[in-house]
Parts: C-alpha cells; sequence; structure tokens
C-alpha cells in the first residue's frame, strides 16, 4: 500500500488551521493530492496560523468558514473524493467550561459534515477522527473493541461522533474510517490558556522559562504521546486501505509513559526545573496506552517517533522560537 495513490485525488480536511490538520494537508501536498481545508481559525490569534502553522487564509483551497454551515459543507464536499474530519473543539478542559460550544461543533458541526458526505456521489471514503478519551479509565492498554466509557464532555462527543458516522454512513455504502488519536505532540505545538491537554508543550515552555512543572494527581496518569507527523502519516494510510473499511483504528504507539517520566525527559534539556504536585483537574482520565494490533494488521504500519526522539524535536523547536511561549505564560513568571 502506497500513499502515492493519493496523488491527483482531491481531499477535504476540516479542522486544517490546526496542528494536526495542518500536517495532513502538508503531506497531502507532497504526495500531489489536492488538500482542500476548512478552517474557522478562532482558536488562536492569526498570527499563531500563519507563522506557526503556515497557514495562508488567502489560499482559495483554505475556506475560513464553519463546519456547522450547511450550504459550505454540501458545495466543497461536492468536488471531494475523500473526507478526513477533524474540526473539534479539542481542548478537554475548554469543552468542560463551555459544553455548549462543544456541542456546536463536535455534534452539530459532525452532523452537517456527515449529511454532506452521504448526498455525495463522489466522496469514496470519509475518516472520522476520534480520541481515547472515549475509553474512559479502563484497562491500562485500550482495545478498539471494548466499551467505551467517556468521563468528559470531549469525550462524550467524539463517542457520539464515532456511532453517528456508522449510523449515517453505514447505510449508504460509502466507506468509513474512525480513528482514535492517542495523545499529539509535537513542533509547533502551542499551548492554551487555562488547559491541561499538550502535556509536552506544557512542561517545555514551563521549564524554558524556569517555572514549575505541575504534576496534577502526582502525575501518574499514564498517556500513549505520538508525534503529529506520524498521526498525519497514520491517518493518510486509513484513507486507502482497503481493509479498514467501517473499521475503528487506533493510532498509537502501544507503550505506555507516565506524565512524571514526560516531565523527567523534559528536565533532561532542562536540568534543574521544578517538578510541583497539584490537583487532578476534572475529566482528567487516569489514562492508558494503545492496543496496536489492529493497526498493524489493516494499515501494515506503526509510529516511528520515538518519546525521547519527539521530546527533543519539541525542544530544539522552541530553543529557535523562543517567541512561541505566549504572552500570558511569560506574564505568570514575572508575577
Amino acid at each position: 500500500m502506497s500513499l502515492e495513490q493519493l496523488s491527483g485525488k482531491t481531499v477535504l480536511v476540516t479542522g486544517a488551521g490546526g496542528l494536526i490538520g495542518s500536517r495532513i494537508t502538508s503531506q497531502l501536498r507532497q504526495l500531489g493530492a489536492r488538500p482542500i481545508s476548512v478552517c474557522k481559525l478562532d482558536a488562536y490569534p492569526h498570527e499563531v496560523y500563519r507563522e506557526r502553522f503556515g497557514i495562508d487564509a488567502s489560499d482559495p483551497d483554505f475556506i475560513v468558514g464553519d463546519i456547522a454551515e450547511p450550504d459550505l459543507m454540501r458545495k466543497v464536499i461536492s468536488s471531494c473524493d475523500y473526507v478526513i474530519h477533524a474540526a473539534a473543539l479539542a481542548d478537554v478542559a475548554a469543552c468542560t467550561r463551555r459544553p455548549l460550544d462543544a456541542i456546536d461543533t463536535n455534534i452539530t458541526g459532525t452532523q452537517r459534515v456527515l449529511d454532506s458526505v452521504a448526498a455525495s456521489d463522489r466522496v469514496r471514503r470519509m475518516v472520522f477522527v476520534s480520541s481515547a478519551s472515549v475509553y474512559g479509565n479502563g484497562s491500562p492498554q485500550f482495545v478498539e473493541n471494548a466499551a467505551v466509557q467517556p468521563m468528559s464532555v470531549y469525550g462524550n462527543s467524539k463517542a457520539w461522533g464515532e456511532y453517528q458516522t456508522a449510523a449515517v454512513l453505514g447505510c449508504t455504502g460509502i466507506s468509513y474510517v474512525v480513528v482514535r488519536y492517542f495523545s499529539v505532540y509535537g513542533e509547533p505545538q502551542v499551548v492554551k490558556e487555562r488547559s491541561h491537554s499538550w502535556v509536552v508543550a506544557w512542561f517545555a515552555m514551563r521549564a524554558a522559562l524556569g517555572l514549575p512543572l505541575h504534576l496534577n494527581g502526582g502525575g501518574h496518569q499514564i498517556r500513549d504521546l505520538v508525534h503529529v507527523d506520524d498521526i498525519a502519516t497514520g491517518t493518510l494510510r486509513t484513507l486507502i486501505a482497503s481493509r479498514a473499511h467501517n473499521e475503528t483504528i487506533n493510532i498509537g504507539t502501544g507503550n505506555g509513559t507516565s506524565i512524571r517520566q514526560v516531565a523527567e525527559l523534559v528536565r533532561s534539556h532542562y536540568p534543574g526545573a521544578p517538578l510541583v504536585d497539584t490537583p487532578m483537574p476534572p475529566g482528567d482520565p487516569e489514562g492508558g496506552y494503545a492496543s496496536v494490533q489492529r493497526m498493524e494488521d489493516l494499515l501494515g504500519w506503526r509510529p516511528s517517533i520515538t518519546m525521547a526522539e519527539g521530546v527533543a524535536r519539541y525542544v530544539a523547536w522552541l530553543k529557535a522560537t523562543p517567541a512561541a511561549i505566549p504572552d500570558w505564560m511569560r506574564q505568570a513568571e514575572a508575577a
């Protein structure tokens, strides 16, 4: 199976302004495909999109818009061979604070995309981007056929999206794949205020400023951290893998790393960065790691970037791009 099969194909990527979506569209261009991007560009200041993610909002194939607009989705999807639906309010803490916003994007928006895909006579396959958050707290190893037990607004919305994708597309003959991303990290990830996601970026930026690294609940939670380059490659492979038809697939490394271990990896680049135990925030699962057998069997692939390499890459990028550290975090240092 070669990704070169995507050359000449038109692929819609919703949420293409973010870390993952921008990396997917970049890989598509390298393969000779035509990515069409849709994103509201409302999660970061506009200079972040331009300078960090390379977004050119004047590109005719980049559409600044809302996936919840049915006319927009129908028009865009009618000309696409494939759809990768990655748009979401993806911050667990933000979904908890603003559940109605999560419903607008993660549920209403997903329904608009599904309705337009179902009405298409061109789309070959849709990939719905879900999350390991649907597993909640269960076995340390998460297997795709396990019962979902989400414990946050975000996890609930993703579980709904999985079931709804199967319900809407399962009776149309249009192929779909559900991918469950584990903990995505990598340059140029930029943290958001009042979030507890994106632990590598959080720790590296705080360590660079000499601030303590907060270990929520003591840092014993387990995460399967996957570099964004591997996430993008794995997602593209699900577009064309014939055996992935109507399947749910974990995209992870199969290795569990504790939050405390992540902190120690970051401290190897910033010796002396202090560690502080802090309370566990609501909706933050104990976590686990991916079973990758199905991914390997159906995609013939597994991620290749190790945690040590990925953290080193992020730190090197941050040292070369110190302006990426947001002003509100610098103000915390001054205080």
